[in-house]
């Protein structure tokens, strides 16, 4: 890793050579240049590997290079040579692992033996296989009811291991199913069901070749879904006007220079992305998705009045929507003063882009998690599909809405039953199909279960993959509440955070990676996953296993199964197992939109789930989509003290969700570091400060508990007024538990109300809750980490 540590100004476009000798570099970081080089060649192929990282998705006519530089990074990281075997567990106690930083974690390498954890040495050891799943066994007899048993499942999970996963629970006899999706774009699931009748987007990877005009939303797209920057280049390049709205300049969303380009690349030229990028203040979005349907309005009746064209298609409102009227009521009694100050763009920016949108007969509206992750997500979701239906952009080539996911089948989980909410006819065909009776109450989702386990009720937990702990709010609080469960259990591939936050009793099961083969009684066994439109293709691995002593998910799964329900149950675990194409038929027979599934997946490009609302079949009470009001404007009405500061988290480019491929985040021109407050000039000057300071940053939340992080420099960067920035998920601990959507509780990471004071101590930067409550206890008791271990590799 550089020792550079330093702030300096990115001048390059996004993309281009930087990405390429970013991508050589970390595949060398991580002790796999050959190997990972031939790898990505087969990753978005269709007869090779789905990309371990985002859920955009692959073109019909792949090239040969269907992979970008972050999906390079996720390769490298689960492709790499370091391997943390029971050696490293053995030379470093828990206690002193948990005081290393999140990469240095992840740079053990690759998990290669079951690990459970001992008590009286602090550290794990390993365990076989039969062991582990006995434990969990005994562990989830013994509860006094299924329901304090928490399942939690990761976007990396796929369908097949999915559905045994939700499989298992149900029949174990709870509906307990927190998942990464209600961290990030629950207020989609939530939102768009109400308002078009379906909980996914409307749009094809094609509609981005024959649109007129992308708008996009809170979606940062050069880092969190680079492949998406084909699409977007390909519009610019076709005279489409991209508008932009976020608190950032993303440095892709202003120019791009395309990799897999030779002339771009040769002549060092780029292209520019966003027709225009508006700064909008943080948790100013729905004002201005306010302002832009007031001015449609406004100019409608403007148009109609000297007889010319209509600007909103009344031929589809009339004809396919209902609640016209009260959306226009509303939006006239909105008034362009609390827009303007409260969106940070004045009206004229509003109408500038109102106007291009106008002009479009075909436009897609782009979204990511800077819209979901608010206290009223869901209505600003709903806002979006209100622009999109005020001048019918659903239901047509090149239109609609496209609500950008993050990992690659977090999509997919959830329509193939990864819900805490199921419904009644797909818990009726489940019993049809397995001859037990499933729960039918609501379980927890992501808050609901730290609230129960707050609480004390709740003593297991299992995650299918993910970093939870890390990417959980209020650590001081729910950090805790994990080290007082019973037992504690994470099928990962590395080494996180999550491991070392653990119960009375924890285990570790490794298992097999998206990119290794996966051979089963039958032979090598291909899984599927779902993209961001709703494509489902399969996926098959071809490196060897990292390790011996690896299993796959659906092995991992069955094995729980088998161990905690034994005779009573009425599922074959084994035979799933041994062919995944088992599972794939059980899936098409609780789920009818999966018809002819194995043929289906066995087409190159896979096939399309469909949606009702792209055939303008609306799937809800009325029969129509629907306009739905948000009589709000600002975030948090109780938050607006002078000296309160909006603090919106983002990801660097060197990291994906949790997981740090480096300290680095080069679009932001930072090096070697993450310490870094995000602040404009006027905003540091106007507090008092001056560019470097170091600030301890306070949740300004008055619930009598005090959050903060410490030591973190100002740095003067481009930003609105009133707002500042700091990565995820560092800021986690200032986020309360209760701070989230009342209607998706997804956590509102994208707008945390703050204030800033001169750091208390000098150093690296400390939250006060960073040190889990047992591990601060064994530090008392047991010597600090000695040097860093150099990883083991193969």
């Amino acid at each position: 890793m550089s020792k550079d540590k330093s702030i300096r100004l990115y001048t390059h476009p996004a993309g281009g050579w930087d990405a390429l000798a970013a991508t050589g570099a970390v595949l060398a970081h991580q002790h796999t240049l050959a190997k990972g080089a031939q790898t990505l060649l087969r990753m978005n192929q269709p007869e090779g590997f789905d990309c371990p990282g985002c859920a955009w998705p692959d073109p019909k006519h792949t090239s040969s290079f269907e992979f970008c530089e972050n999906g390079a990074k996720a390769l490298a990281w689960e492709a790499t040579a370091n391997r943390c075997t029971p050696d490293v567990f053995a030379r470093h106690t828990v206690t002193e692992l948990a005081a290393w930083n999140d990469h240095e974690l992840e740079m053990t390498g690759r998990l290669t033996h079951p690990m459970a954890y001992d008590a009286g040495t602090d550290r794990y050891r390993p365990v076989s296989w039969e062991e582990a799943f006995a434990t969990i066994g005994r562990h989830l007899r013994a509860v006094p009811d299924p329901n304090m048993a928490e399942f939690y499942t990761s976007g990396r999970t796929s369908n097949e291991a999915a559905f045994l996963y939700q499989l298992f629970v149900r029949e174990y006899g709870t509906n307990n199913f927190p998942d990464c999706s209600n961290m990030c774009h629950e207020a989609t699931s939530v939102g768009l069901p109400q308002s078009i009748g379906v909980g996914k987007g409307t749009v094809l990877l094609e509609d981005f070749d024959k649109t007129d005009c992308i708008i996009i939303f809170g979606q940062n797209p050069g880092t969190n879904s680079p492949r998406m920057m084909t699409s977007l280049r390909g519009a610019a390049r076709r005279g489409a006007p991209i508008i932009s709205f976020n608190p950032f300049r993303g440095r892709a969303l202003e120019r791009f220079q395309a990799p897999q380009n030779p002339v771009e690349m040769a002549s060092l030229t780029a292209t520019p992305i966003s027709s225009a990028l508006y700064q909008v203040r943080v948790s100013g979005d729905v004002e201005v998705l306010k302002g832009l349907m007031k001015v449609l309005v406004e100019d409608d009746g403007t148009a109609r009045a000297a007889r010319q064209p209509d600007v909103l298609d009344w031929e589809f409102i009339r004809g396919h929507t209902d609640g016209i009227d009260a959306l226009v009521s509303d939006l006239e009694a909105t008034s362009w003063e609390d827009i303007e100050r409260h969106s940070g763009l004045t009206r004229a920016e509003i109408k500038s882009a109102e106007r291009i949108y106008a002009k479009a007969e075909r436009a897609i509206i782009v979204y990511g998690m800077g819209i979901t992750q608010h206290r009223h997500g869901v209505q600003a979701v709903q806002q979006l599909a209100n622009l999109c239906l005020l001048r019918g952009m659903i239901g047509k080539d090149g239109a609609g809405l496209c609500p950008v996911r993050g990992h690659s089948n977090v999509q997919g989980d959830r329509t193939v039953g990864i819900t805490e909410i199921p419904a009644a006819d797909f818990l009726a065909r489940l019993e049809v199909r397995f001859g037990f009776t499933p729960p039918a109450a609501h379980g927890h989702a992501v808050v609901t279960a730290l609230e129960a386990m707050v609480k004390g009720d709740v003593r297991v937990f299992i995650a299918m993959g993910g970093n939870i702990v890390s990417a959980i709010p209020d650590w001081a609080v729910t950090r805790g509440a994990f080290e007082r469960l019973d037992l504690t259990v994470h099928v990962s591939t590395k080494l996180n955070r999550s491991h070392l936050v653990h119960g009375q009793e924890a285990l570790i099961l490794p298992c097999l990676a998206r990119s290794e083969v996966d051979i089963q009684a039958t032979g090598p066994q291909s899984i599927t996953v779902e993209d961001s439109m709703s494509m489902v293709h399969a996926s098959a691995g071809r490196n060897a296993p990292a390790s011996a002593h690896l299993l796959s998910e659906p092995a991992i799964i069955a094995g729980m199964a088998a161990a905690t329900l034994g005779t009573r149950s009425v599922v074959d675990w084994a035979a799933f197992v041994a062919d995944y194409d088992l599972i794939r038929d059980a899936i098409e027979d609780v789920f009818p939109i999966f018809e002819g599934y194995n043929a289906r997946i066995r087409v190159p490009g896979g096939f399309h789930l469909g949606s009702t609302a792209r055939d303008r079949v609306w799937a809800t009470e009325s029969g129509k989509a629907n306009f739905l009001v948000y009589s709000g404007l600002f975030e948090d009405p109780k938050a607006q003290a002078d000296d309160v500061l909006w603090l919106t988290t983002v990801r660097s480019h060197d990291q994906y969700n949790t997981t740090l491929d480096s300290l680095s985040d080069r679009y932001r021109g930072v090096h070697g570091r993450r310490d870094i407050l995000f602040i404009s000039p006027d905003e540091i000057e106007r507090r008092g400060f001056v560019p470097g300071d170091r600030v301890d940053r306070v949740s300004a939340v008055a619930d009598g508990v005090e959050r903060m992080v410490r030591g973190f420099e100002l740095v003067p960067y481009a930003f609105p007024d009133g707002g500042c920035a700091a990565y995820y998920p560092e800021t986690n601990p200032l986020v309360p538990l209760v701070a989230h959507d009342p209607m998706s509780r997804c956590p509102s990471y994208k707008a945390v109300p703050i204030r800033i004071m001169r750091a208390r101590a000098e150093g690296q930067p400390q939250s006060v809750t960073h040190a889990p409550i047992a591990a601060r206890d064994r530090a008392q008791r047991r010597p600090q980490a000695g040097p860093r271990p150099k990883p083991e590799t193969v």
